[in-house]
């Protein structure tokens, strides 16, 4: 193995043990645990060796939401594709959509309420954040009709994303979080 190769394959590792702590920090303790300093010290490495791979935390939980947007992709697939067809499609992802966010509370506000820097709703979005808005389009697609299926799509996002959020914040009674799910699926699949 060449001297570069050896380096490079050292540098990715480091990358991944810094990414690995702030996630592990962040779901522990949340986001306001995470600073260079205590990740320094959880992975034994010195800020400046952080500073080499990452601009700062804002750019590590970039990184994190970057592997949660991959993570729920896989989950939103796995809920469309053995589902029983089209409307348990979209029953079986919403209820995988809400599953992640209640798991892995800190990764989701990396994702979707912190504020990173990750290009969305442009041309520039990285791989695995459109995964997962292909997968929630394909789930609505067949019931689509003639709207505009980016719309939908949207529409349908934005509808799990606030049900997930407000009641998070207790704004809604989570008791009666199923229900509003299944009005939420009724709704997208007719």
């Amino acid at each position: 193995m060449s001297t570069q190769t050896r380096r490079e394959r050292e540098r990715a590792e480091r990358e991944r043990a810094i990414v690995a702590a702030a996630r592990e920090l962040a779901l522990a303790e949340g986001w306001d645990a995470v600073t260079t300093r205590r990740l320094a010290a959880e992975i034994e490495y010195s800020q400046p060796v952080l500073y080499s791979h990452f601009k700062g935390k804002d750019a590590i939980m970039a990184a994190v939401a970057v592997e949660g947007f991959a993570e729920l992709a896989v989950a939103l697939v796995s809920a469309r594709v053995s589902a029983a067809g089209p409307r348990q499609a979209v029953a079986d992802v919403a209820a995988a959509y809400t599953t992640f966010a209640e798991q892995r509370p800190a990764i989701y506000d990396a994702m979707f309420t912190l504020a990173v820097d990750l290009p969305f709703a442009s041309s520039d979005v990285p791989t695995d954040l459109a995964r997962g808005f292909a997968e929630l389009s394909e789930t609505v697609r067949p019931f689509a009709g003639t709207d505009d299926l980016e719309s939908v799509t949207e529409t349908f996002w934005a509808g799990l994303h606030g049900l997930v959020t407000l009641m998070r914040s207790g704004r809604l009674r989570r008791a009666d979080h199923d229900r509003r799910l299944a009005v939420l699926v009724r709704s997208f699949s007719r």
